[in-house]
């Protein structure tokens, strides 16, 4: 099955870990537990609705590192040079996206927010993306629910 991702969802990582209190109380006792969390609660987004989720954490090395959670290379985190923040390297992202009206990016930081959206992309607010990843974390549920129902009904007969 080939399915086609349309929409960029660009996640500033540092930004959301400080702005979900959960993430931020995680944040201060293990790093990269909070930062496998937050990339966790984003995959639902790609495996719920199909969209490219690209999480993007600060400075990490000489060199652009991209890591892939899991085979699937429409889910990634990356951590940028020491030179460059998380806010450069979505803005530069989105600036070369074939579709930048297709780029959503999660962020509370006003400046990289007015950078994105004149560039074309749209920007949510960390309680929206925590919403939208809630969303998706029931409608997952009942189909779930619906599943079991389904198949004891049939292991019964």
């Amino acid at each position: 099955m080939n399915v086609s991702f349309t929409r960029h969802l660009l996640i500033d990582g540092t930004n959301i870990l400080h702005a979900w209190p959960d993430l931020r109380a995680l944040l201060k006792r293990d790093r990269a537990a909070a930062r496998a969390q937050l990339v966790q609660r984003a995959a639902v987004i790609h495996d719920g609705e199909q969209v490219r989720v690209t999480v993007v954490f600060d400075g990490r090395g000489a060199e652009l590192l991209v890591e892939r959670p899991s085979a699937q290379t429409t889910l990634s985190e990356l951590y940028t040079p020491d030179a460059q923040t998380a806010d450069d390297v979505i803005e530069q992202l989105v600036a070369q996206a074939s579709d930048p009206a297709a780029c959503i990016v999660a962020t509370a930081d006003r400046a990289e927010r007015e950078t994105v959206e004149a560039s074309g992309a749209r920007v949510i607010p960390p309680e929206e993306l925590e919403s939208w990843i809630r969303r998706i974390e029931v409608r997952q549920g009942a189909q779930v629910g619906a599943l079991r129902r389904a198949n004891a009904g049939k292991w019964r007969k």
